[in-house]
């Protein structure tokens, strides 16, 4: 069958869907032994558990497969790909004698999907698209349109999550109505304030215009750390000592699984144990205890920034809280009701709705690579590194604001290019894409797993959460512009102007001071977020 595919790689759930021209929908893919089904209200959902598992033969089994041989907790198992590549983990993994690493694991979990839907679809020709979170840095997004050129689909369109999931919400929404999507998934938390416009030459008769957005590295996995953190703590037990150490997995697995049940009941016991070792961990958590664990690490704090920071933006370009019609949720950590509470606490019980959490955003993926457009505008600041003359440390100068517009009409920021030493004939700018400084968590440590696969709570220092927010864009390509004849140090040699097209990258045109040459006029430096 012929199809437009999109695909929303999660930290915790994937989903597939092809976009349907008789129903003029996206329409999730269901995936033998690979999917499982789960309610969504009346209906049933097809997703793919973000899991892939090594065995010691070699062969690989994916999402469901894992479940049905029992391997959720096994050391061989790698989950939260997506989040750990987001946030360049340097974590690895000892394998059969092979190293792996959560790039590897996603790009084997992903291009297995990818090559499952070209045999079964007609991909020939057709653009796919692929969801990013807001907060995603470009390194995240090289990452996944690689992977889908490497499986032969080398049309890629990119859309970020909450935006697609404004347009997944289908019949939910209307055309003039401005929406406030809040998505929170495995891995991360993203509110996105949309408008949507009628547009009668789109495919679905509606456009989504893009008037806020704001995003945390904050998601339900990290929740699974924090009881994972508790049943130690309630055990008088670290996580370095070899009995829990032998017991991580299928303690990680449990802590899910509580988080999950506490959304539905009011008690709950996480008991595993080791039968070779003879150890074992228990530890009971009420609903009561589940939510004094998020506010002692400030979630509901840090929905309400998000939230926020989304609506701040928004009332920017004119549109405030008043104006939003509903809140709608995705993403599996939605479920959770102190979540719900929160968001009804702040926009009243009949704005918030809860219709789609899962497959949202997958919907809406397959409905924009169908045509139905949305006007955005570039989520991170964007900033040239430079020597400060007094202090003699790196500093940056913010080129370009998050919210600014593009195509942009006029140079978005103009820098004099000066010599460092006498002589110099190759000069450049270090360009760098700027998140919203943040911390991973108010504990400042989170989850990882050691070469064996044993998980692991470690300490994140000031320095990595800096690192986590700067990416150096064009590290391999810094210098661009030629002096000749050479430039002297200090003198300003060339005049240059930034500018975004239509394709969201940074253009440069820069002239020669010395001769009054322009040596290069829009020329792509970068691609933005």
């Amino acid at each position: 069958m012929a199809g437009r595919l999109a695909v929303d790689f999660g930290t915790s759930n994937t989903v597939l869907a092809v976009w349907d021209d008789q129903r003029k929908e996206g329409v999730p893919l269901f995936i033998p032994e690979y999917s499982h089904t789960y309610p969504q209200g009346l209906d049933q959902v097809a997703v793919v558990p973000s899991l892939i598992h090594y065995t010691n033969d070699n062969r690989r089994w994916i999402g469901g497969q894992v479940f049905e041989r029992g391997l959720y907790h096994s050391r061989q198992t790698f989950r939260w790909m997506k989040r750990y590549i987001s946030q360049r983990s340097p974590l690895k993994m000892q394998i059969n004698g092979h190293e792996i690493t959560p790039y590897t694991a996603g790009r084997d979990f992903l291009s297995t999907l990818l090559m499952f839907a070209t045999q079964q679809l007609d991909l020939r020709g057709e653009e796919i698209a692929l969801s990013v979170p807001v907060e995603s840095f470009e390194h995240y997004e090289n990452w996944l349109t690689s992977v889908a050129e490497s499986a032969g689909l080398p049309r890629i369109r990119l859309i970020d999550e909450p935006s697609a999931a404004a347009l997944g919400y289908g019949a939910h929404i209307q055309p003039g109505h401005v929406y406030l999507i809040f998505d929170f998934g495995g891995g991360t938390m993203h509110a996105s304030v949309v408008l949507m416009e009628s547009e009668p030459t789109a495919a679905a008769g509606r456009r989504c215009r893009v008037l806020g957005k704001a995003g945390k590295f904050i998601g339900g996995s990290t929740i699974d750390q924090w009881i994972f953190q508790e049943v130690l703590q309630q055990n008088g037990r670290q996580d370095y000592e070899e009995p829990v150490r032998l017991l991580s997995n299928s303690l990680l697995v449990a802590c899910e699984s509580a988080k999950e049940q506490l959304s539905n009941s009011d008690h709950t016991q996480i008991q595993v144990s080791e039968p070779a070792s003879g150890a074992s961990l228990s530890a009971q958590l009420s609903r009561v205890q589940f939510e004094q664990i998020l506010d002692r690490h400030e979630l509901l704090t840090e929905i309400n920034r998000t939230v926020r920071s989304a609506l701040n933006s928004a009332r920017e370009r004119g549109f405030n809280e008043d104006a939003i019609q509903a809140v709608l949720l995705v993403g599996g950590s939605s479920s959770i009701p102190a979540v719900q509470r929160t968001l009804r606490q702040a926009f009243g019980n009949d704005r918030v709705s809860f219709h789609r959490p899962l497959d949202a955003v997958a919907r809406g993926a397959a409905a924009f690579v169908a045509g139905v457009d949305f006007y955005d505008h570039i989520q991170h600041n964007y900033a040239i590194r430079f020597v400060d003359p007094t202090t003699h440390q790196y500093d940056y100068r913010v080129i370009i604001q998050s919210g600014t517009a593009y195509p942009s009409p006029a140079p978005v920021a103009h820098l004099a290019v000066k010599a460092s030493y006498d002589g110099q004939t190759q000069l450049g700018i270090a360009i760098f894409e700027m998140a919203e400084t943040q911390t991973p968590q108010s504990s400042g440590v989170e989850i990882v797993f050691d070469l064996s696969g044993a998980a692991r709570v470690m300490q994140i220092t000031p320095n990595e959460v800096e690192q986590r927010s700067l990416f150096w864009m064009n590290e391999a390509t810094p210098t661009f512009l030629v002096a000749d004849p050479p430039g002297d140090r200090g003198d300003p040699r060339f005049e240059v102007e930034f500018w975004i097209d239509s394709n969201k990258r940074l253009t440069l045109t820069a002239r020669d001071l010395k001769n009054d040459r322009l040596v290069l006029k829009n020329c792509p430096v970068v691609k933005l977020t």
